[in-house]
C-alpha cells in the first residue's frame, strides 16, 4: 500500500475512533432540561454536559446562541413522553402521538429543533441502529443537501465529528438518515425499516407531489411505524397543509400545532422585527398562518385591492335582468377543477356575479348547474330571446361538454359550422360571439391575448372590474398568479387556476368604449 494511502486510512480509522468517542458523550443524555433550575445545577455539576443542546452547542441565530424555549417543549411534549424522562430514565422513551403536523411562522426555529431531535434520538441509545430515517425536501437538491448539512454542522461544531458520506446522507450512530427532494422519491419508497420521516416545508411542494409524499410516508405505518412529522409555513389554499387541517378530528392521524409569530415574539423575534415584517405584503401567510399562497408576478396588488374594495359597493346576489352577462367556463374533471364565473355589466362597471371551482364534478352535474345558473338570471324556461343578453365562453378543449350546452341552449351541434364560423370570424377579425352563445375558445391561440385583457381592465384608469370579498379563491388566484411570457399560467405555482382561467374567459366577453368610458359586452 503506498503511504500516502496508508497514511490515510490511518486518519479515518482515527477520526472514526474519536466521532466514536464523542457519541458516547451523549448516551444517556436528556434532550433538554426544561426546568431552568434543575437545568443549571446540573449543568454546574456535570461542567456543561448536561444535555443534548450544551454539549454539540446550542442553536445560532445571527451569531448569537438561544436556549430552547417554552413553545419548543411544547414540540417536544407532543412527541415524548416525559414520565420517564423526569425519573431520568432515558433509555425507555416511548412516543405519546407518532404522527405531528405544525403549521408554523417563519423563523422561529422549528426545523433546527426537529434536526436536533433527529440527531438526539439516533445518539441518545441504539433503538435506531440499523434503521432508516428520512428528510423530505422541496423539489430541489440544493435543499436537500443544506438540510444535511445543517444536521452534519451539530455534530462538527463542538464536539468534532467528522462524517465522510456523501451530501445528501449522514451516518448518525449506525442510523442512516437520508434526504428527499420531493421530486425525485423514488428511493424513498422503497426502504426497508424507516423509522422517522421529517417532511420539511411541504405545503410548498408542487401540487402533483404533495399527496404523493403524503401518500409514501404513510404507507409506512402499517411497516415499520416510523413517526411522521409534517412542518411547513403555510403557503396556498387548498394545499397539503389546509387539507390536513380541515380533517375531522376522529380521522385525522396527525396531531396538529399551529404557532403565530406571537409565540416567538421577545424570544427568537424582537418586537421591532415583527414590526418592520409587517411592512410586507406577505406577512400574513409568513408570520401569521394565512394560506394565501405566494405573491405572483402577474397583477398588481393595488389593483387587486382596488377590484375589492369596488366590489363592497354591490350585492352579487343582485342581478339585473336587463344587463349583459357572460359567464365562463374552464371545464375540468379528473386532477383539474372545474372553474365557473359570471359577470354582469351594471352600473358603469362589471360586476362578478360568481366564481367558484368545484373539484372532481359529474359532467351532468356541471351542465345542470350551467342551466340553473342561465335560467335563474331570467325565469326558470330557456328565454331564447334573453339568450341574446348572455354569452358563455368555454375552454375549447372541452367538445363534448361545448356540444351539451349548445343543445340545452337549443343551437346547433354540427361542427362543422362551428368550425366554419370560427375560421370565417378570424379571417375577417370578426367577433365570433355575433354567431353563437356558446363561444368555444382554445388557449393555445387565445392565453396571452386573454390576460394581457384582464390585466388592462384591473389597471383601467378608472375602477372598472368590482370584485365582491366572499369571492375569496378568485381574489387569491389573482394575487398569486405566475405566468410565462406566453400567457400560460403556472398550474403549480398558481392557487385556483381554474376559477382564474374561467374569469379570464368571462371577461374575453367584454370590452371598453374609451371614448364615453363605458364598458359593454362584445357584440
Amino acid at each position: 500500500m503506498p503511504y500516502q494511502q496508508h497514511q490515510k486510512v490511518n486518519q479515518q480509522k482515527e477520526a472514526a475512533r474519536t466521532s466514536s468517542s464523542n457519541l458516547q458523550l451523549l448516551k444517556d443524555k436528556p434532550f433538554w432540561i426544561w426546568d431552568p433550575v434543575e437545568h443549571l445545577r446540573l449543568a454546574e455539576e456535570s461542567d456543561g454536559q448536561c444535555c443534548f443542546n450544551h454539549i454539540v452547542g446550542l442553536p445560532i441565530k445571527d451569531k448569537k446562541e438561544y436556549p430552547l424555549f417554552d413553545y419548543e417543549k411544547i414540540l417536544f411534549d407532543s412527541l415524548i413522553d416525559d414520565d420517564n424522562c423526569a425519573r431520568n430514565d432515558y433509555n425507555y422513551t416511548t412516543f405519546k402521538d407518532k404522527h405531528l403536523w405544525v403549521l408554523k411562522s417563519t423563523g422561529l426555529g422549528i426545523t433546527e429543533f426537529f434536526l436536533r431531535l433527529l440527531g438526539w434520538l439516533c445518539t441518545k441509545d441504539d433503538t435506531l441502529k440499523g434503521a432508516q430515517s428520512c428528510i423530505v425536501t422541496g423539489p430541489n437538491i440544493d435543499i436537500a443537501i443544506k438540510l444535511i448539512k445543517r444536521l452534519k454542522a451539530v455534530f462538527e461544531g463542538k464536539l468534532g465529528l467528522v462524517f465522510d458520506n456523501k451530501e445528501t446522507v449522514l451516518e448518525l450512530n449506525g442510523c442512516q438518515i437520508e434526504a428527499y427532494p420531493s421530486n425525485h422519491i423514488d428511493s424513498f419508497r422503497a426502504l426497508d425499516n424507516p423509522k422517522f420521516i421529517f417532511i420539511d416545508e411541504g405545503d410548498f411542494f408542487r401540487k402533483s407531489e404533495q399527496d404523493d409524499v403524503r401518500f409514501v410516508s404513510e404507507r409506512y405505518i402499517g411497516k415499520s411505524d416510523p413517526y411522521i412529522i409534517l412542518v411547513s409555513t403555510p403557503n396556498a389554499p387548498g394545499g397539503l397543509f389546509e387539507k390536513i387541517e380541515k380533517e375531522p378530528e376522529s380521522t385525522c392521524i396527525y396531531k396538529r400545532l399551529k404557532m403565530d409569530y406571537t409565540y416567538g415574539i421577545g424570544k427568537i423575534y424582537t418586537k421591532q422585527e415583527i414590526e418592520k415584517a409587517r411592512q410586507s405584503p406577505s406577512f400574513e401567510r409568513e408570520y401569521n398562518l394565512k394560506y394565501l399562497g405566494i405573491i405572483g408576478n402577474t397583477f398588481h396588488t393595488k389593483d387587486i385591492d382596488r377590484a375589492v374594495e369596488l366590489g363592497k359597493k354591490y350585492n352579487p346576489n343582485r342581478v339585473i335582468v336587463e344587463a349583459q352577462k357572460v359567464l365562463g367556463l374552464d371545464p375540468g374533471w379528473g386532477s383539474s377543477a372545474f372553474g365557473v364565473v359570471l359577470v354582469q355589466v351594471a352600473n358603469g362597471r362589471i360586476e362578478v356575479l360568481l366564481a367558484d371551482e368545484y373539484e372532481r364534478p359529474r359532467y351532468q352535474d356541471m351542465a345542470d348547474k350551467v342551466m340553473d345558473i342561465i335560467r335563474g338570471l331570467n325565469r326558470r324556461n330557456i328565454d331564447p330571446d334573453y339568450l341574446d343578453k348572455v354569452k358563455i365562453y368555454v375552454d375549447a378543449a372541452n367538445p363534448e361538454f361545448i356540444t351539451t350546452l349548445k343543445e340545452l341552449v337549443g343551437e346547433t351541434t354540427r361542427w362543422e359550422y362551428i368550425q366554419e364560423k370560427i375560421l370565417y370570424c378570424k379571417q375577417h377579425n370578426l367577433d365570433l360571439a355575433r354567431y353563437m352563445t356558446v363561444v368555444p375558445v382554445a388557449f393555445s391561440t387565445s392565453a396571452k391575448d386573454m390576460l394581457v385583457h384582464t390585466k388592462e381592465l384591473l389597471e383601467y384608469d378608472r375602477p372598472l372590474i368590482a370584485i365582491n370579498p366572499t369571492f375569496t379563491k378568485l381574489i387569491t388566484s389573482l394575487r398569486t398568479a405566475i405566468s410565462e411570457d406566453d400567457g400560460k399560467l403556472d398550474k403549480q405555482a398558481t392557487s385556483f387556476d381554474n376559477v382564474l382561467d374561467a374569469f379570464r374567459l368571462a371577461l374575453k366577453g367584454i370590452k371598453v368604449i374609451k371614448k364615453e368610458k363605458e364598458v359593454e359586452q362584445y357584440d
